[in-house]
């Protein structure tokens, strides 16, 4: 019904002079920032018209590629001041506005986020994967009176979550071996990185899409262990952080100019300077002489696996805020070679290990 008091004649079209009445009639009922954005796109387009679509997504928060092409090929009227430049802003609403500068490189979807932001549901999903990893975490170092390289512990590995090859039968073991960490300076890193970059993230994306890079990390970390690196058990939920971190630096450094957030050289440095020596902490874990002969120590593929997934997936999901992944053809390709990346390893943990004949380990 709505469509054609607007569009009388049936066209997918809106004329410009009929949405700029309508923008005047109902106005003052719209955020500040929206209307900016809608007298932006009555602006932009030079036919005189406006895709109807593109008025329904806007109304209904979900904007495609179109309008967004429409607003910055307009003439960037997005004429008032800048979203810093606002003051006696509450606490939360500051807070809001930091999350904003901090994740998304474009003024047009910091303003669109911090209008549309509710704070329902809260970032429940890195949360609820923080408090569950620490929880776990502490329960392993009181059984095994150990917290510092907890992975030196004899019994480390008899354990029902953490990854063995020679346990691949466990699938849960895909997916579980993040809720073990090799010792306090493992899982400090991973929980820093997943509340200062993992919550951000999902108050701005949504829990669907940041807990989907993080599970796909989290999968292709333990499958390039299987496929790489055959012999070695995995823990630490390194895969899914790795994934997030990467896709969120390789984003920043994509739009470097559009990032507004403070001293961003020196917390990227400070943050890639951290997982370097992480991963080299893991390289050295796994090379070191194993407290479980013939078993070795924790794999470091899982971290390889997370950073790929970042970068493809990742970066993909975080580039189009607000915007329909299908739209998207480099979506489909990089989601396409995921899935044929796990199918490979799904044949691969079936039927490569017998065929090779390996010596694993034998089980903890």
């Amino acid at each position: 019904g709505g469509q054609s008091c607007f569009d009388p004649d049936n066209t997918g079209y809106i004329s410009t002079e009929k949405f700029r009445s309508l923008l005047q009639r109902h106005g003052s009922e719209l955020d500040p920032h929206k209307l900016e954005v809608l007298l932006a796109l009555a602006d932009s387009n030079s036919e005189g018209r406006i895709c109807y679509q593109d008025f329904v997504n806007l109304m209904s928060n979900k904007r495609s590629n179109s309008f967004r092409q429409a607003i910055l090929q307009g003439n960037r009227r997005l004429c008032s001041k800048a979203l810093l430049e606002e003051t006696g802003l509450s606490l939360s609403q500051r807070l809001i506005r930091h999350v904003a500068y901090e994740t998304l490189p474009r003024e047009i979807d910091r303003k669109w986020y911090y209008d549309s932001y509710t704070c329902c549901p809260p970032p429940w999903f890195m949360i609820t994967i923080t408090i569950v990893e620490v929880a776990f975490f502490l329960y392993n170092g009181v059984v095994l009176d150990r917290f510092v390289l907890q992975v030196t512990h004899p019994l480390y590995l008899k354990n029902a979550l953490l990854y063995h090859p020679q346990l691949r039968a466990q699938a849960w073991r895909y997916l579980t071996y993040i809720f073990m960490h090799a010792g306090i300076e493992h899982l400090g890193l991973n929980v820093v990185l997943q509340l200062l970059v993992g919550v951000p993230l999902e108050m701005v994306h949504g829990a669907a899409r940041i807990s989907f890079v993080y599970v796909a990390g989290v999968v292709a970390g333990s499958l390039a262990v299987s496929v790489a690196d055959m012999t070695a058990p995995v823990v630490g939920s390194s895969g899914g952080v790795y994934a997030l971190v990467s896709a969120h630096l390789a984003n920043i450094v994509m739009n470097w100019s559009g990032m507004k957030c403070q001293f961003k050289l020196l917390r990227m440095a400070v943050a890639l300077i951290c997982m370097s020596f992480e991963f080299g902490r893991a390289v050295w874990l796994r090379f070191h002489p194993s407290a479980y002969p013939p078993c070795p120590h924790p794999s470091f593929m899982a971290h390889l696996g997370g950073v790929m997934v970042g970068i493809t997936l990742g970066v993909i999901i975080l580039r189009n805020y607000e915007q329909r992944l299908q739209d998207q053809t480099l979506w489909w390709i990089f989601l396409s070679i995921y899935l044929i990346f796990v199918v490979f390893a799904i044949f691969w943990n079936i039927f490569a290990y017998s065929l090779l004949d390996l010596k694993l380990p034998p089980p903890p």
